[in-house]
């Protein structure tokens, strides 16, 4: 069930946004591509989303359906059609659905950004590092950033970090205030054991982003090891207060740290 939230809440910010560590994705002018279709398949589809927002997959998926029969050939309902198979385990048909909305609309950089993390998912890779490079490619894409994060994104979680950081610096490049990017390069330069900059980048997610259990481990451990105790017992409190069922603050315990 929590993967099921996890990928319907990518419908929620913009019409798809990967939260947290899972990547970002494109905000609403980009989502709907240069297409025209009516109302009853506009309505549809948005009231399939607000379903799968809820976690009311039957009704959402009765409602694309519904969406699709109205105008088959508008590329953002097979998009959301591929998220919810991919919801509900069906992996053919959400692969099945996401093709298609590529198919229909070369140019939907959503659709191609959640088909690359679609295929990372299935450990394909080299196929999704050249379907976040197309969505990145794309001219009318006005933030390519974001392909090249979900790509830095795929390759970190499949423990290659070298080349995570190679994509996370291209997209702070283009913009400096990436959640994920700078989450992820705290972690890496952690993990290098390059503390400072870790420090850095981690102060740098502070000022864009609400703390998560992750960042907030992340700093307490960081802190640790610059022997800044006031720090470590700061990012402590916040997450026993703010996450206390988190596997962070399972950890936290464990730990003994105060």
């Amino acid at each position: 069930m929590r993967n099921q939230i996890i990928i319907v809440s990518l419908i929620i910010y913009g019409l798809f946004h990967l939260t947290g560590c899972d990547g970002v994705a494109s905000s609403n002018k980009n989502i709907k591509p240069s297409q025209s279709t009516n109302e009853v398949a506009l309505s549809n589809l948005d009231l399939g989303i607000a379903y799968m927002k809820q976690g009311a997959f039957e009704k959402a998926l009765e409602k694309l359906n519904r969406a699709k029969l109205a105008d088959p050939k508008y590329s953002p309902t097979y998009n959301a059609l591929g998220l919810l198979y991919e919801s509900l385990g069906q992996q053919d048909k959400a692969e099945e659905h996401y093709k298609k909305a590529i198919k229909l609309n070369i140019a939907d950089s959503s659709t191609l950004n959640n088909y690359g993390r679609f295929l990372c998912k299935q450990n394909r890779r080299d196929e999704a590092e050249d379907v976040f490079q197309q969505a990145a490619d794309n001219p009318l894409y006005e933030t390519p950033e974001i392909a090249i994060t979900n790509a830095g994104v795929c390759f970190f979680n499949n423990q290659n970090s070298a080349k995570a950081e190679e994509y996370f610096r291209k997209a702070l490049q283009l913009n400096p205030n990436i959640p994920p990017a700078l989450l992820l390069m705290s972690e890496i330069s952690y993990n290098q054991g390059d503390k400072l900059s870790a420090r850095g980048y981690l102060q740098r997610f502070q000022l864009i982003a609400a703390h998560t259990p992750k960042s907030l481990w992340l700093g307490i451990r960081l802190e640790q090891a610059l022997k800044n105790n006031d720090a470590v017992s700061s990012y402590a409190l916040l997450l026993k207060n703010q996450f206390p069922d988190s596997e962070e603050a399972a950890k936290l315990r464990q730990s003994g740290i105060r």
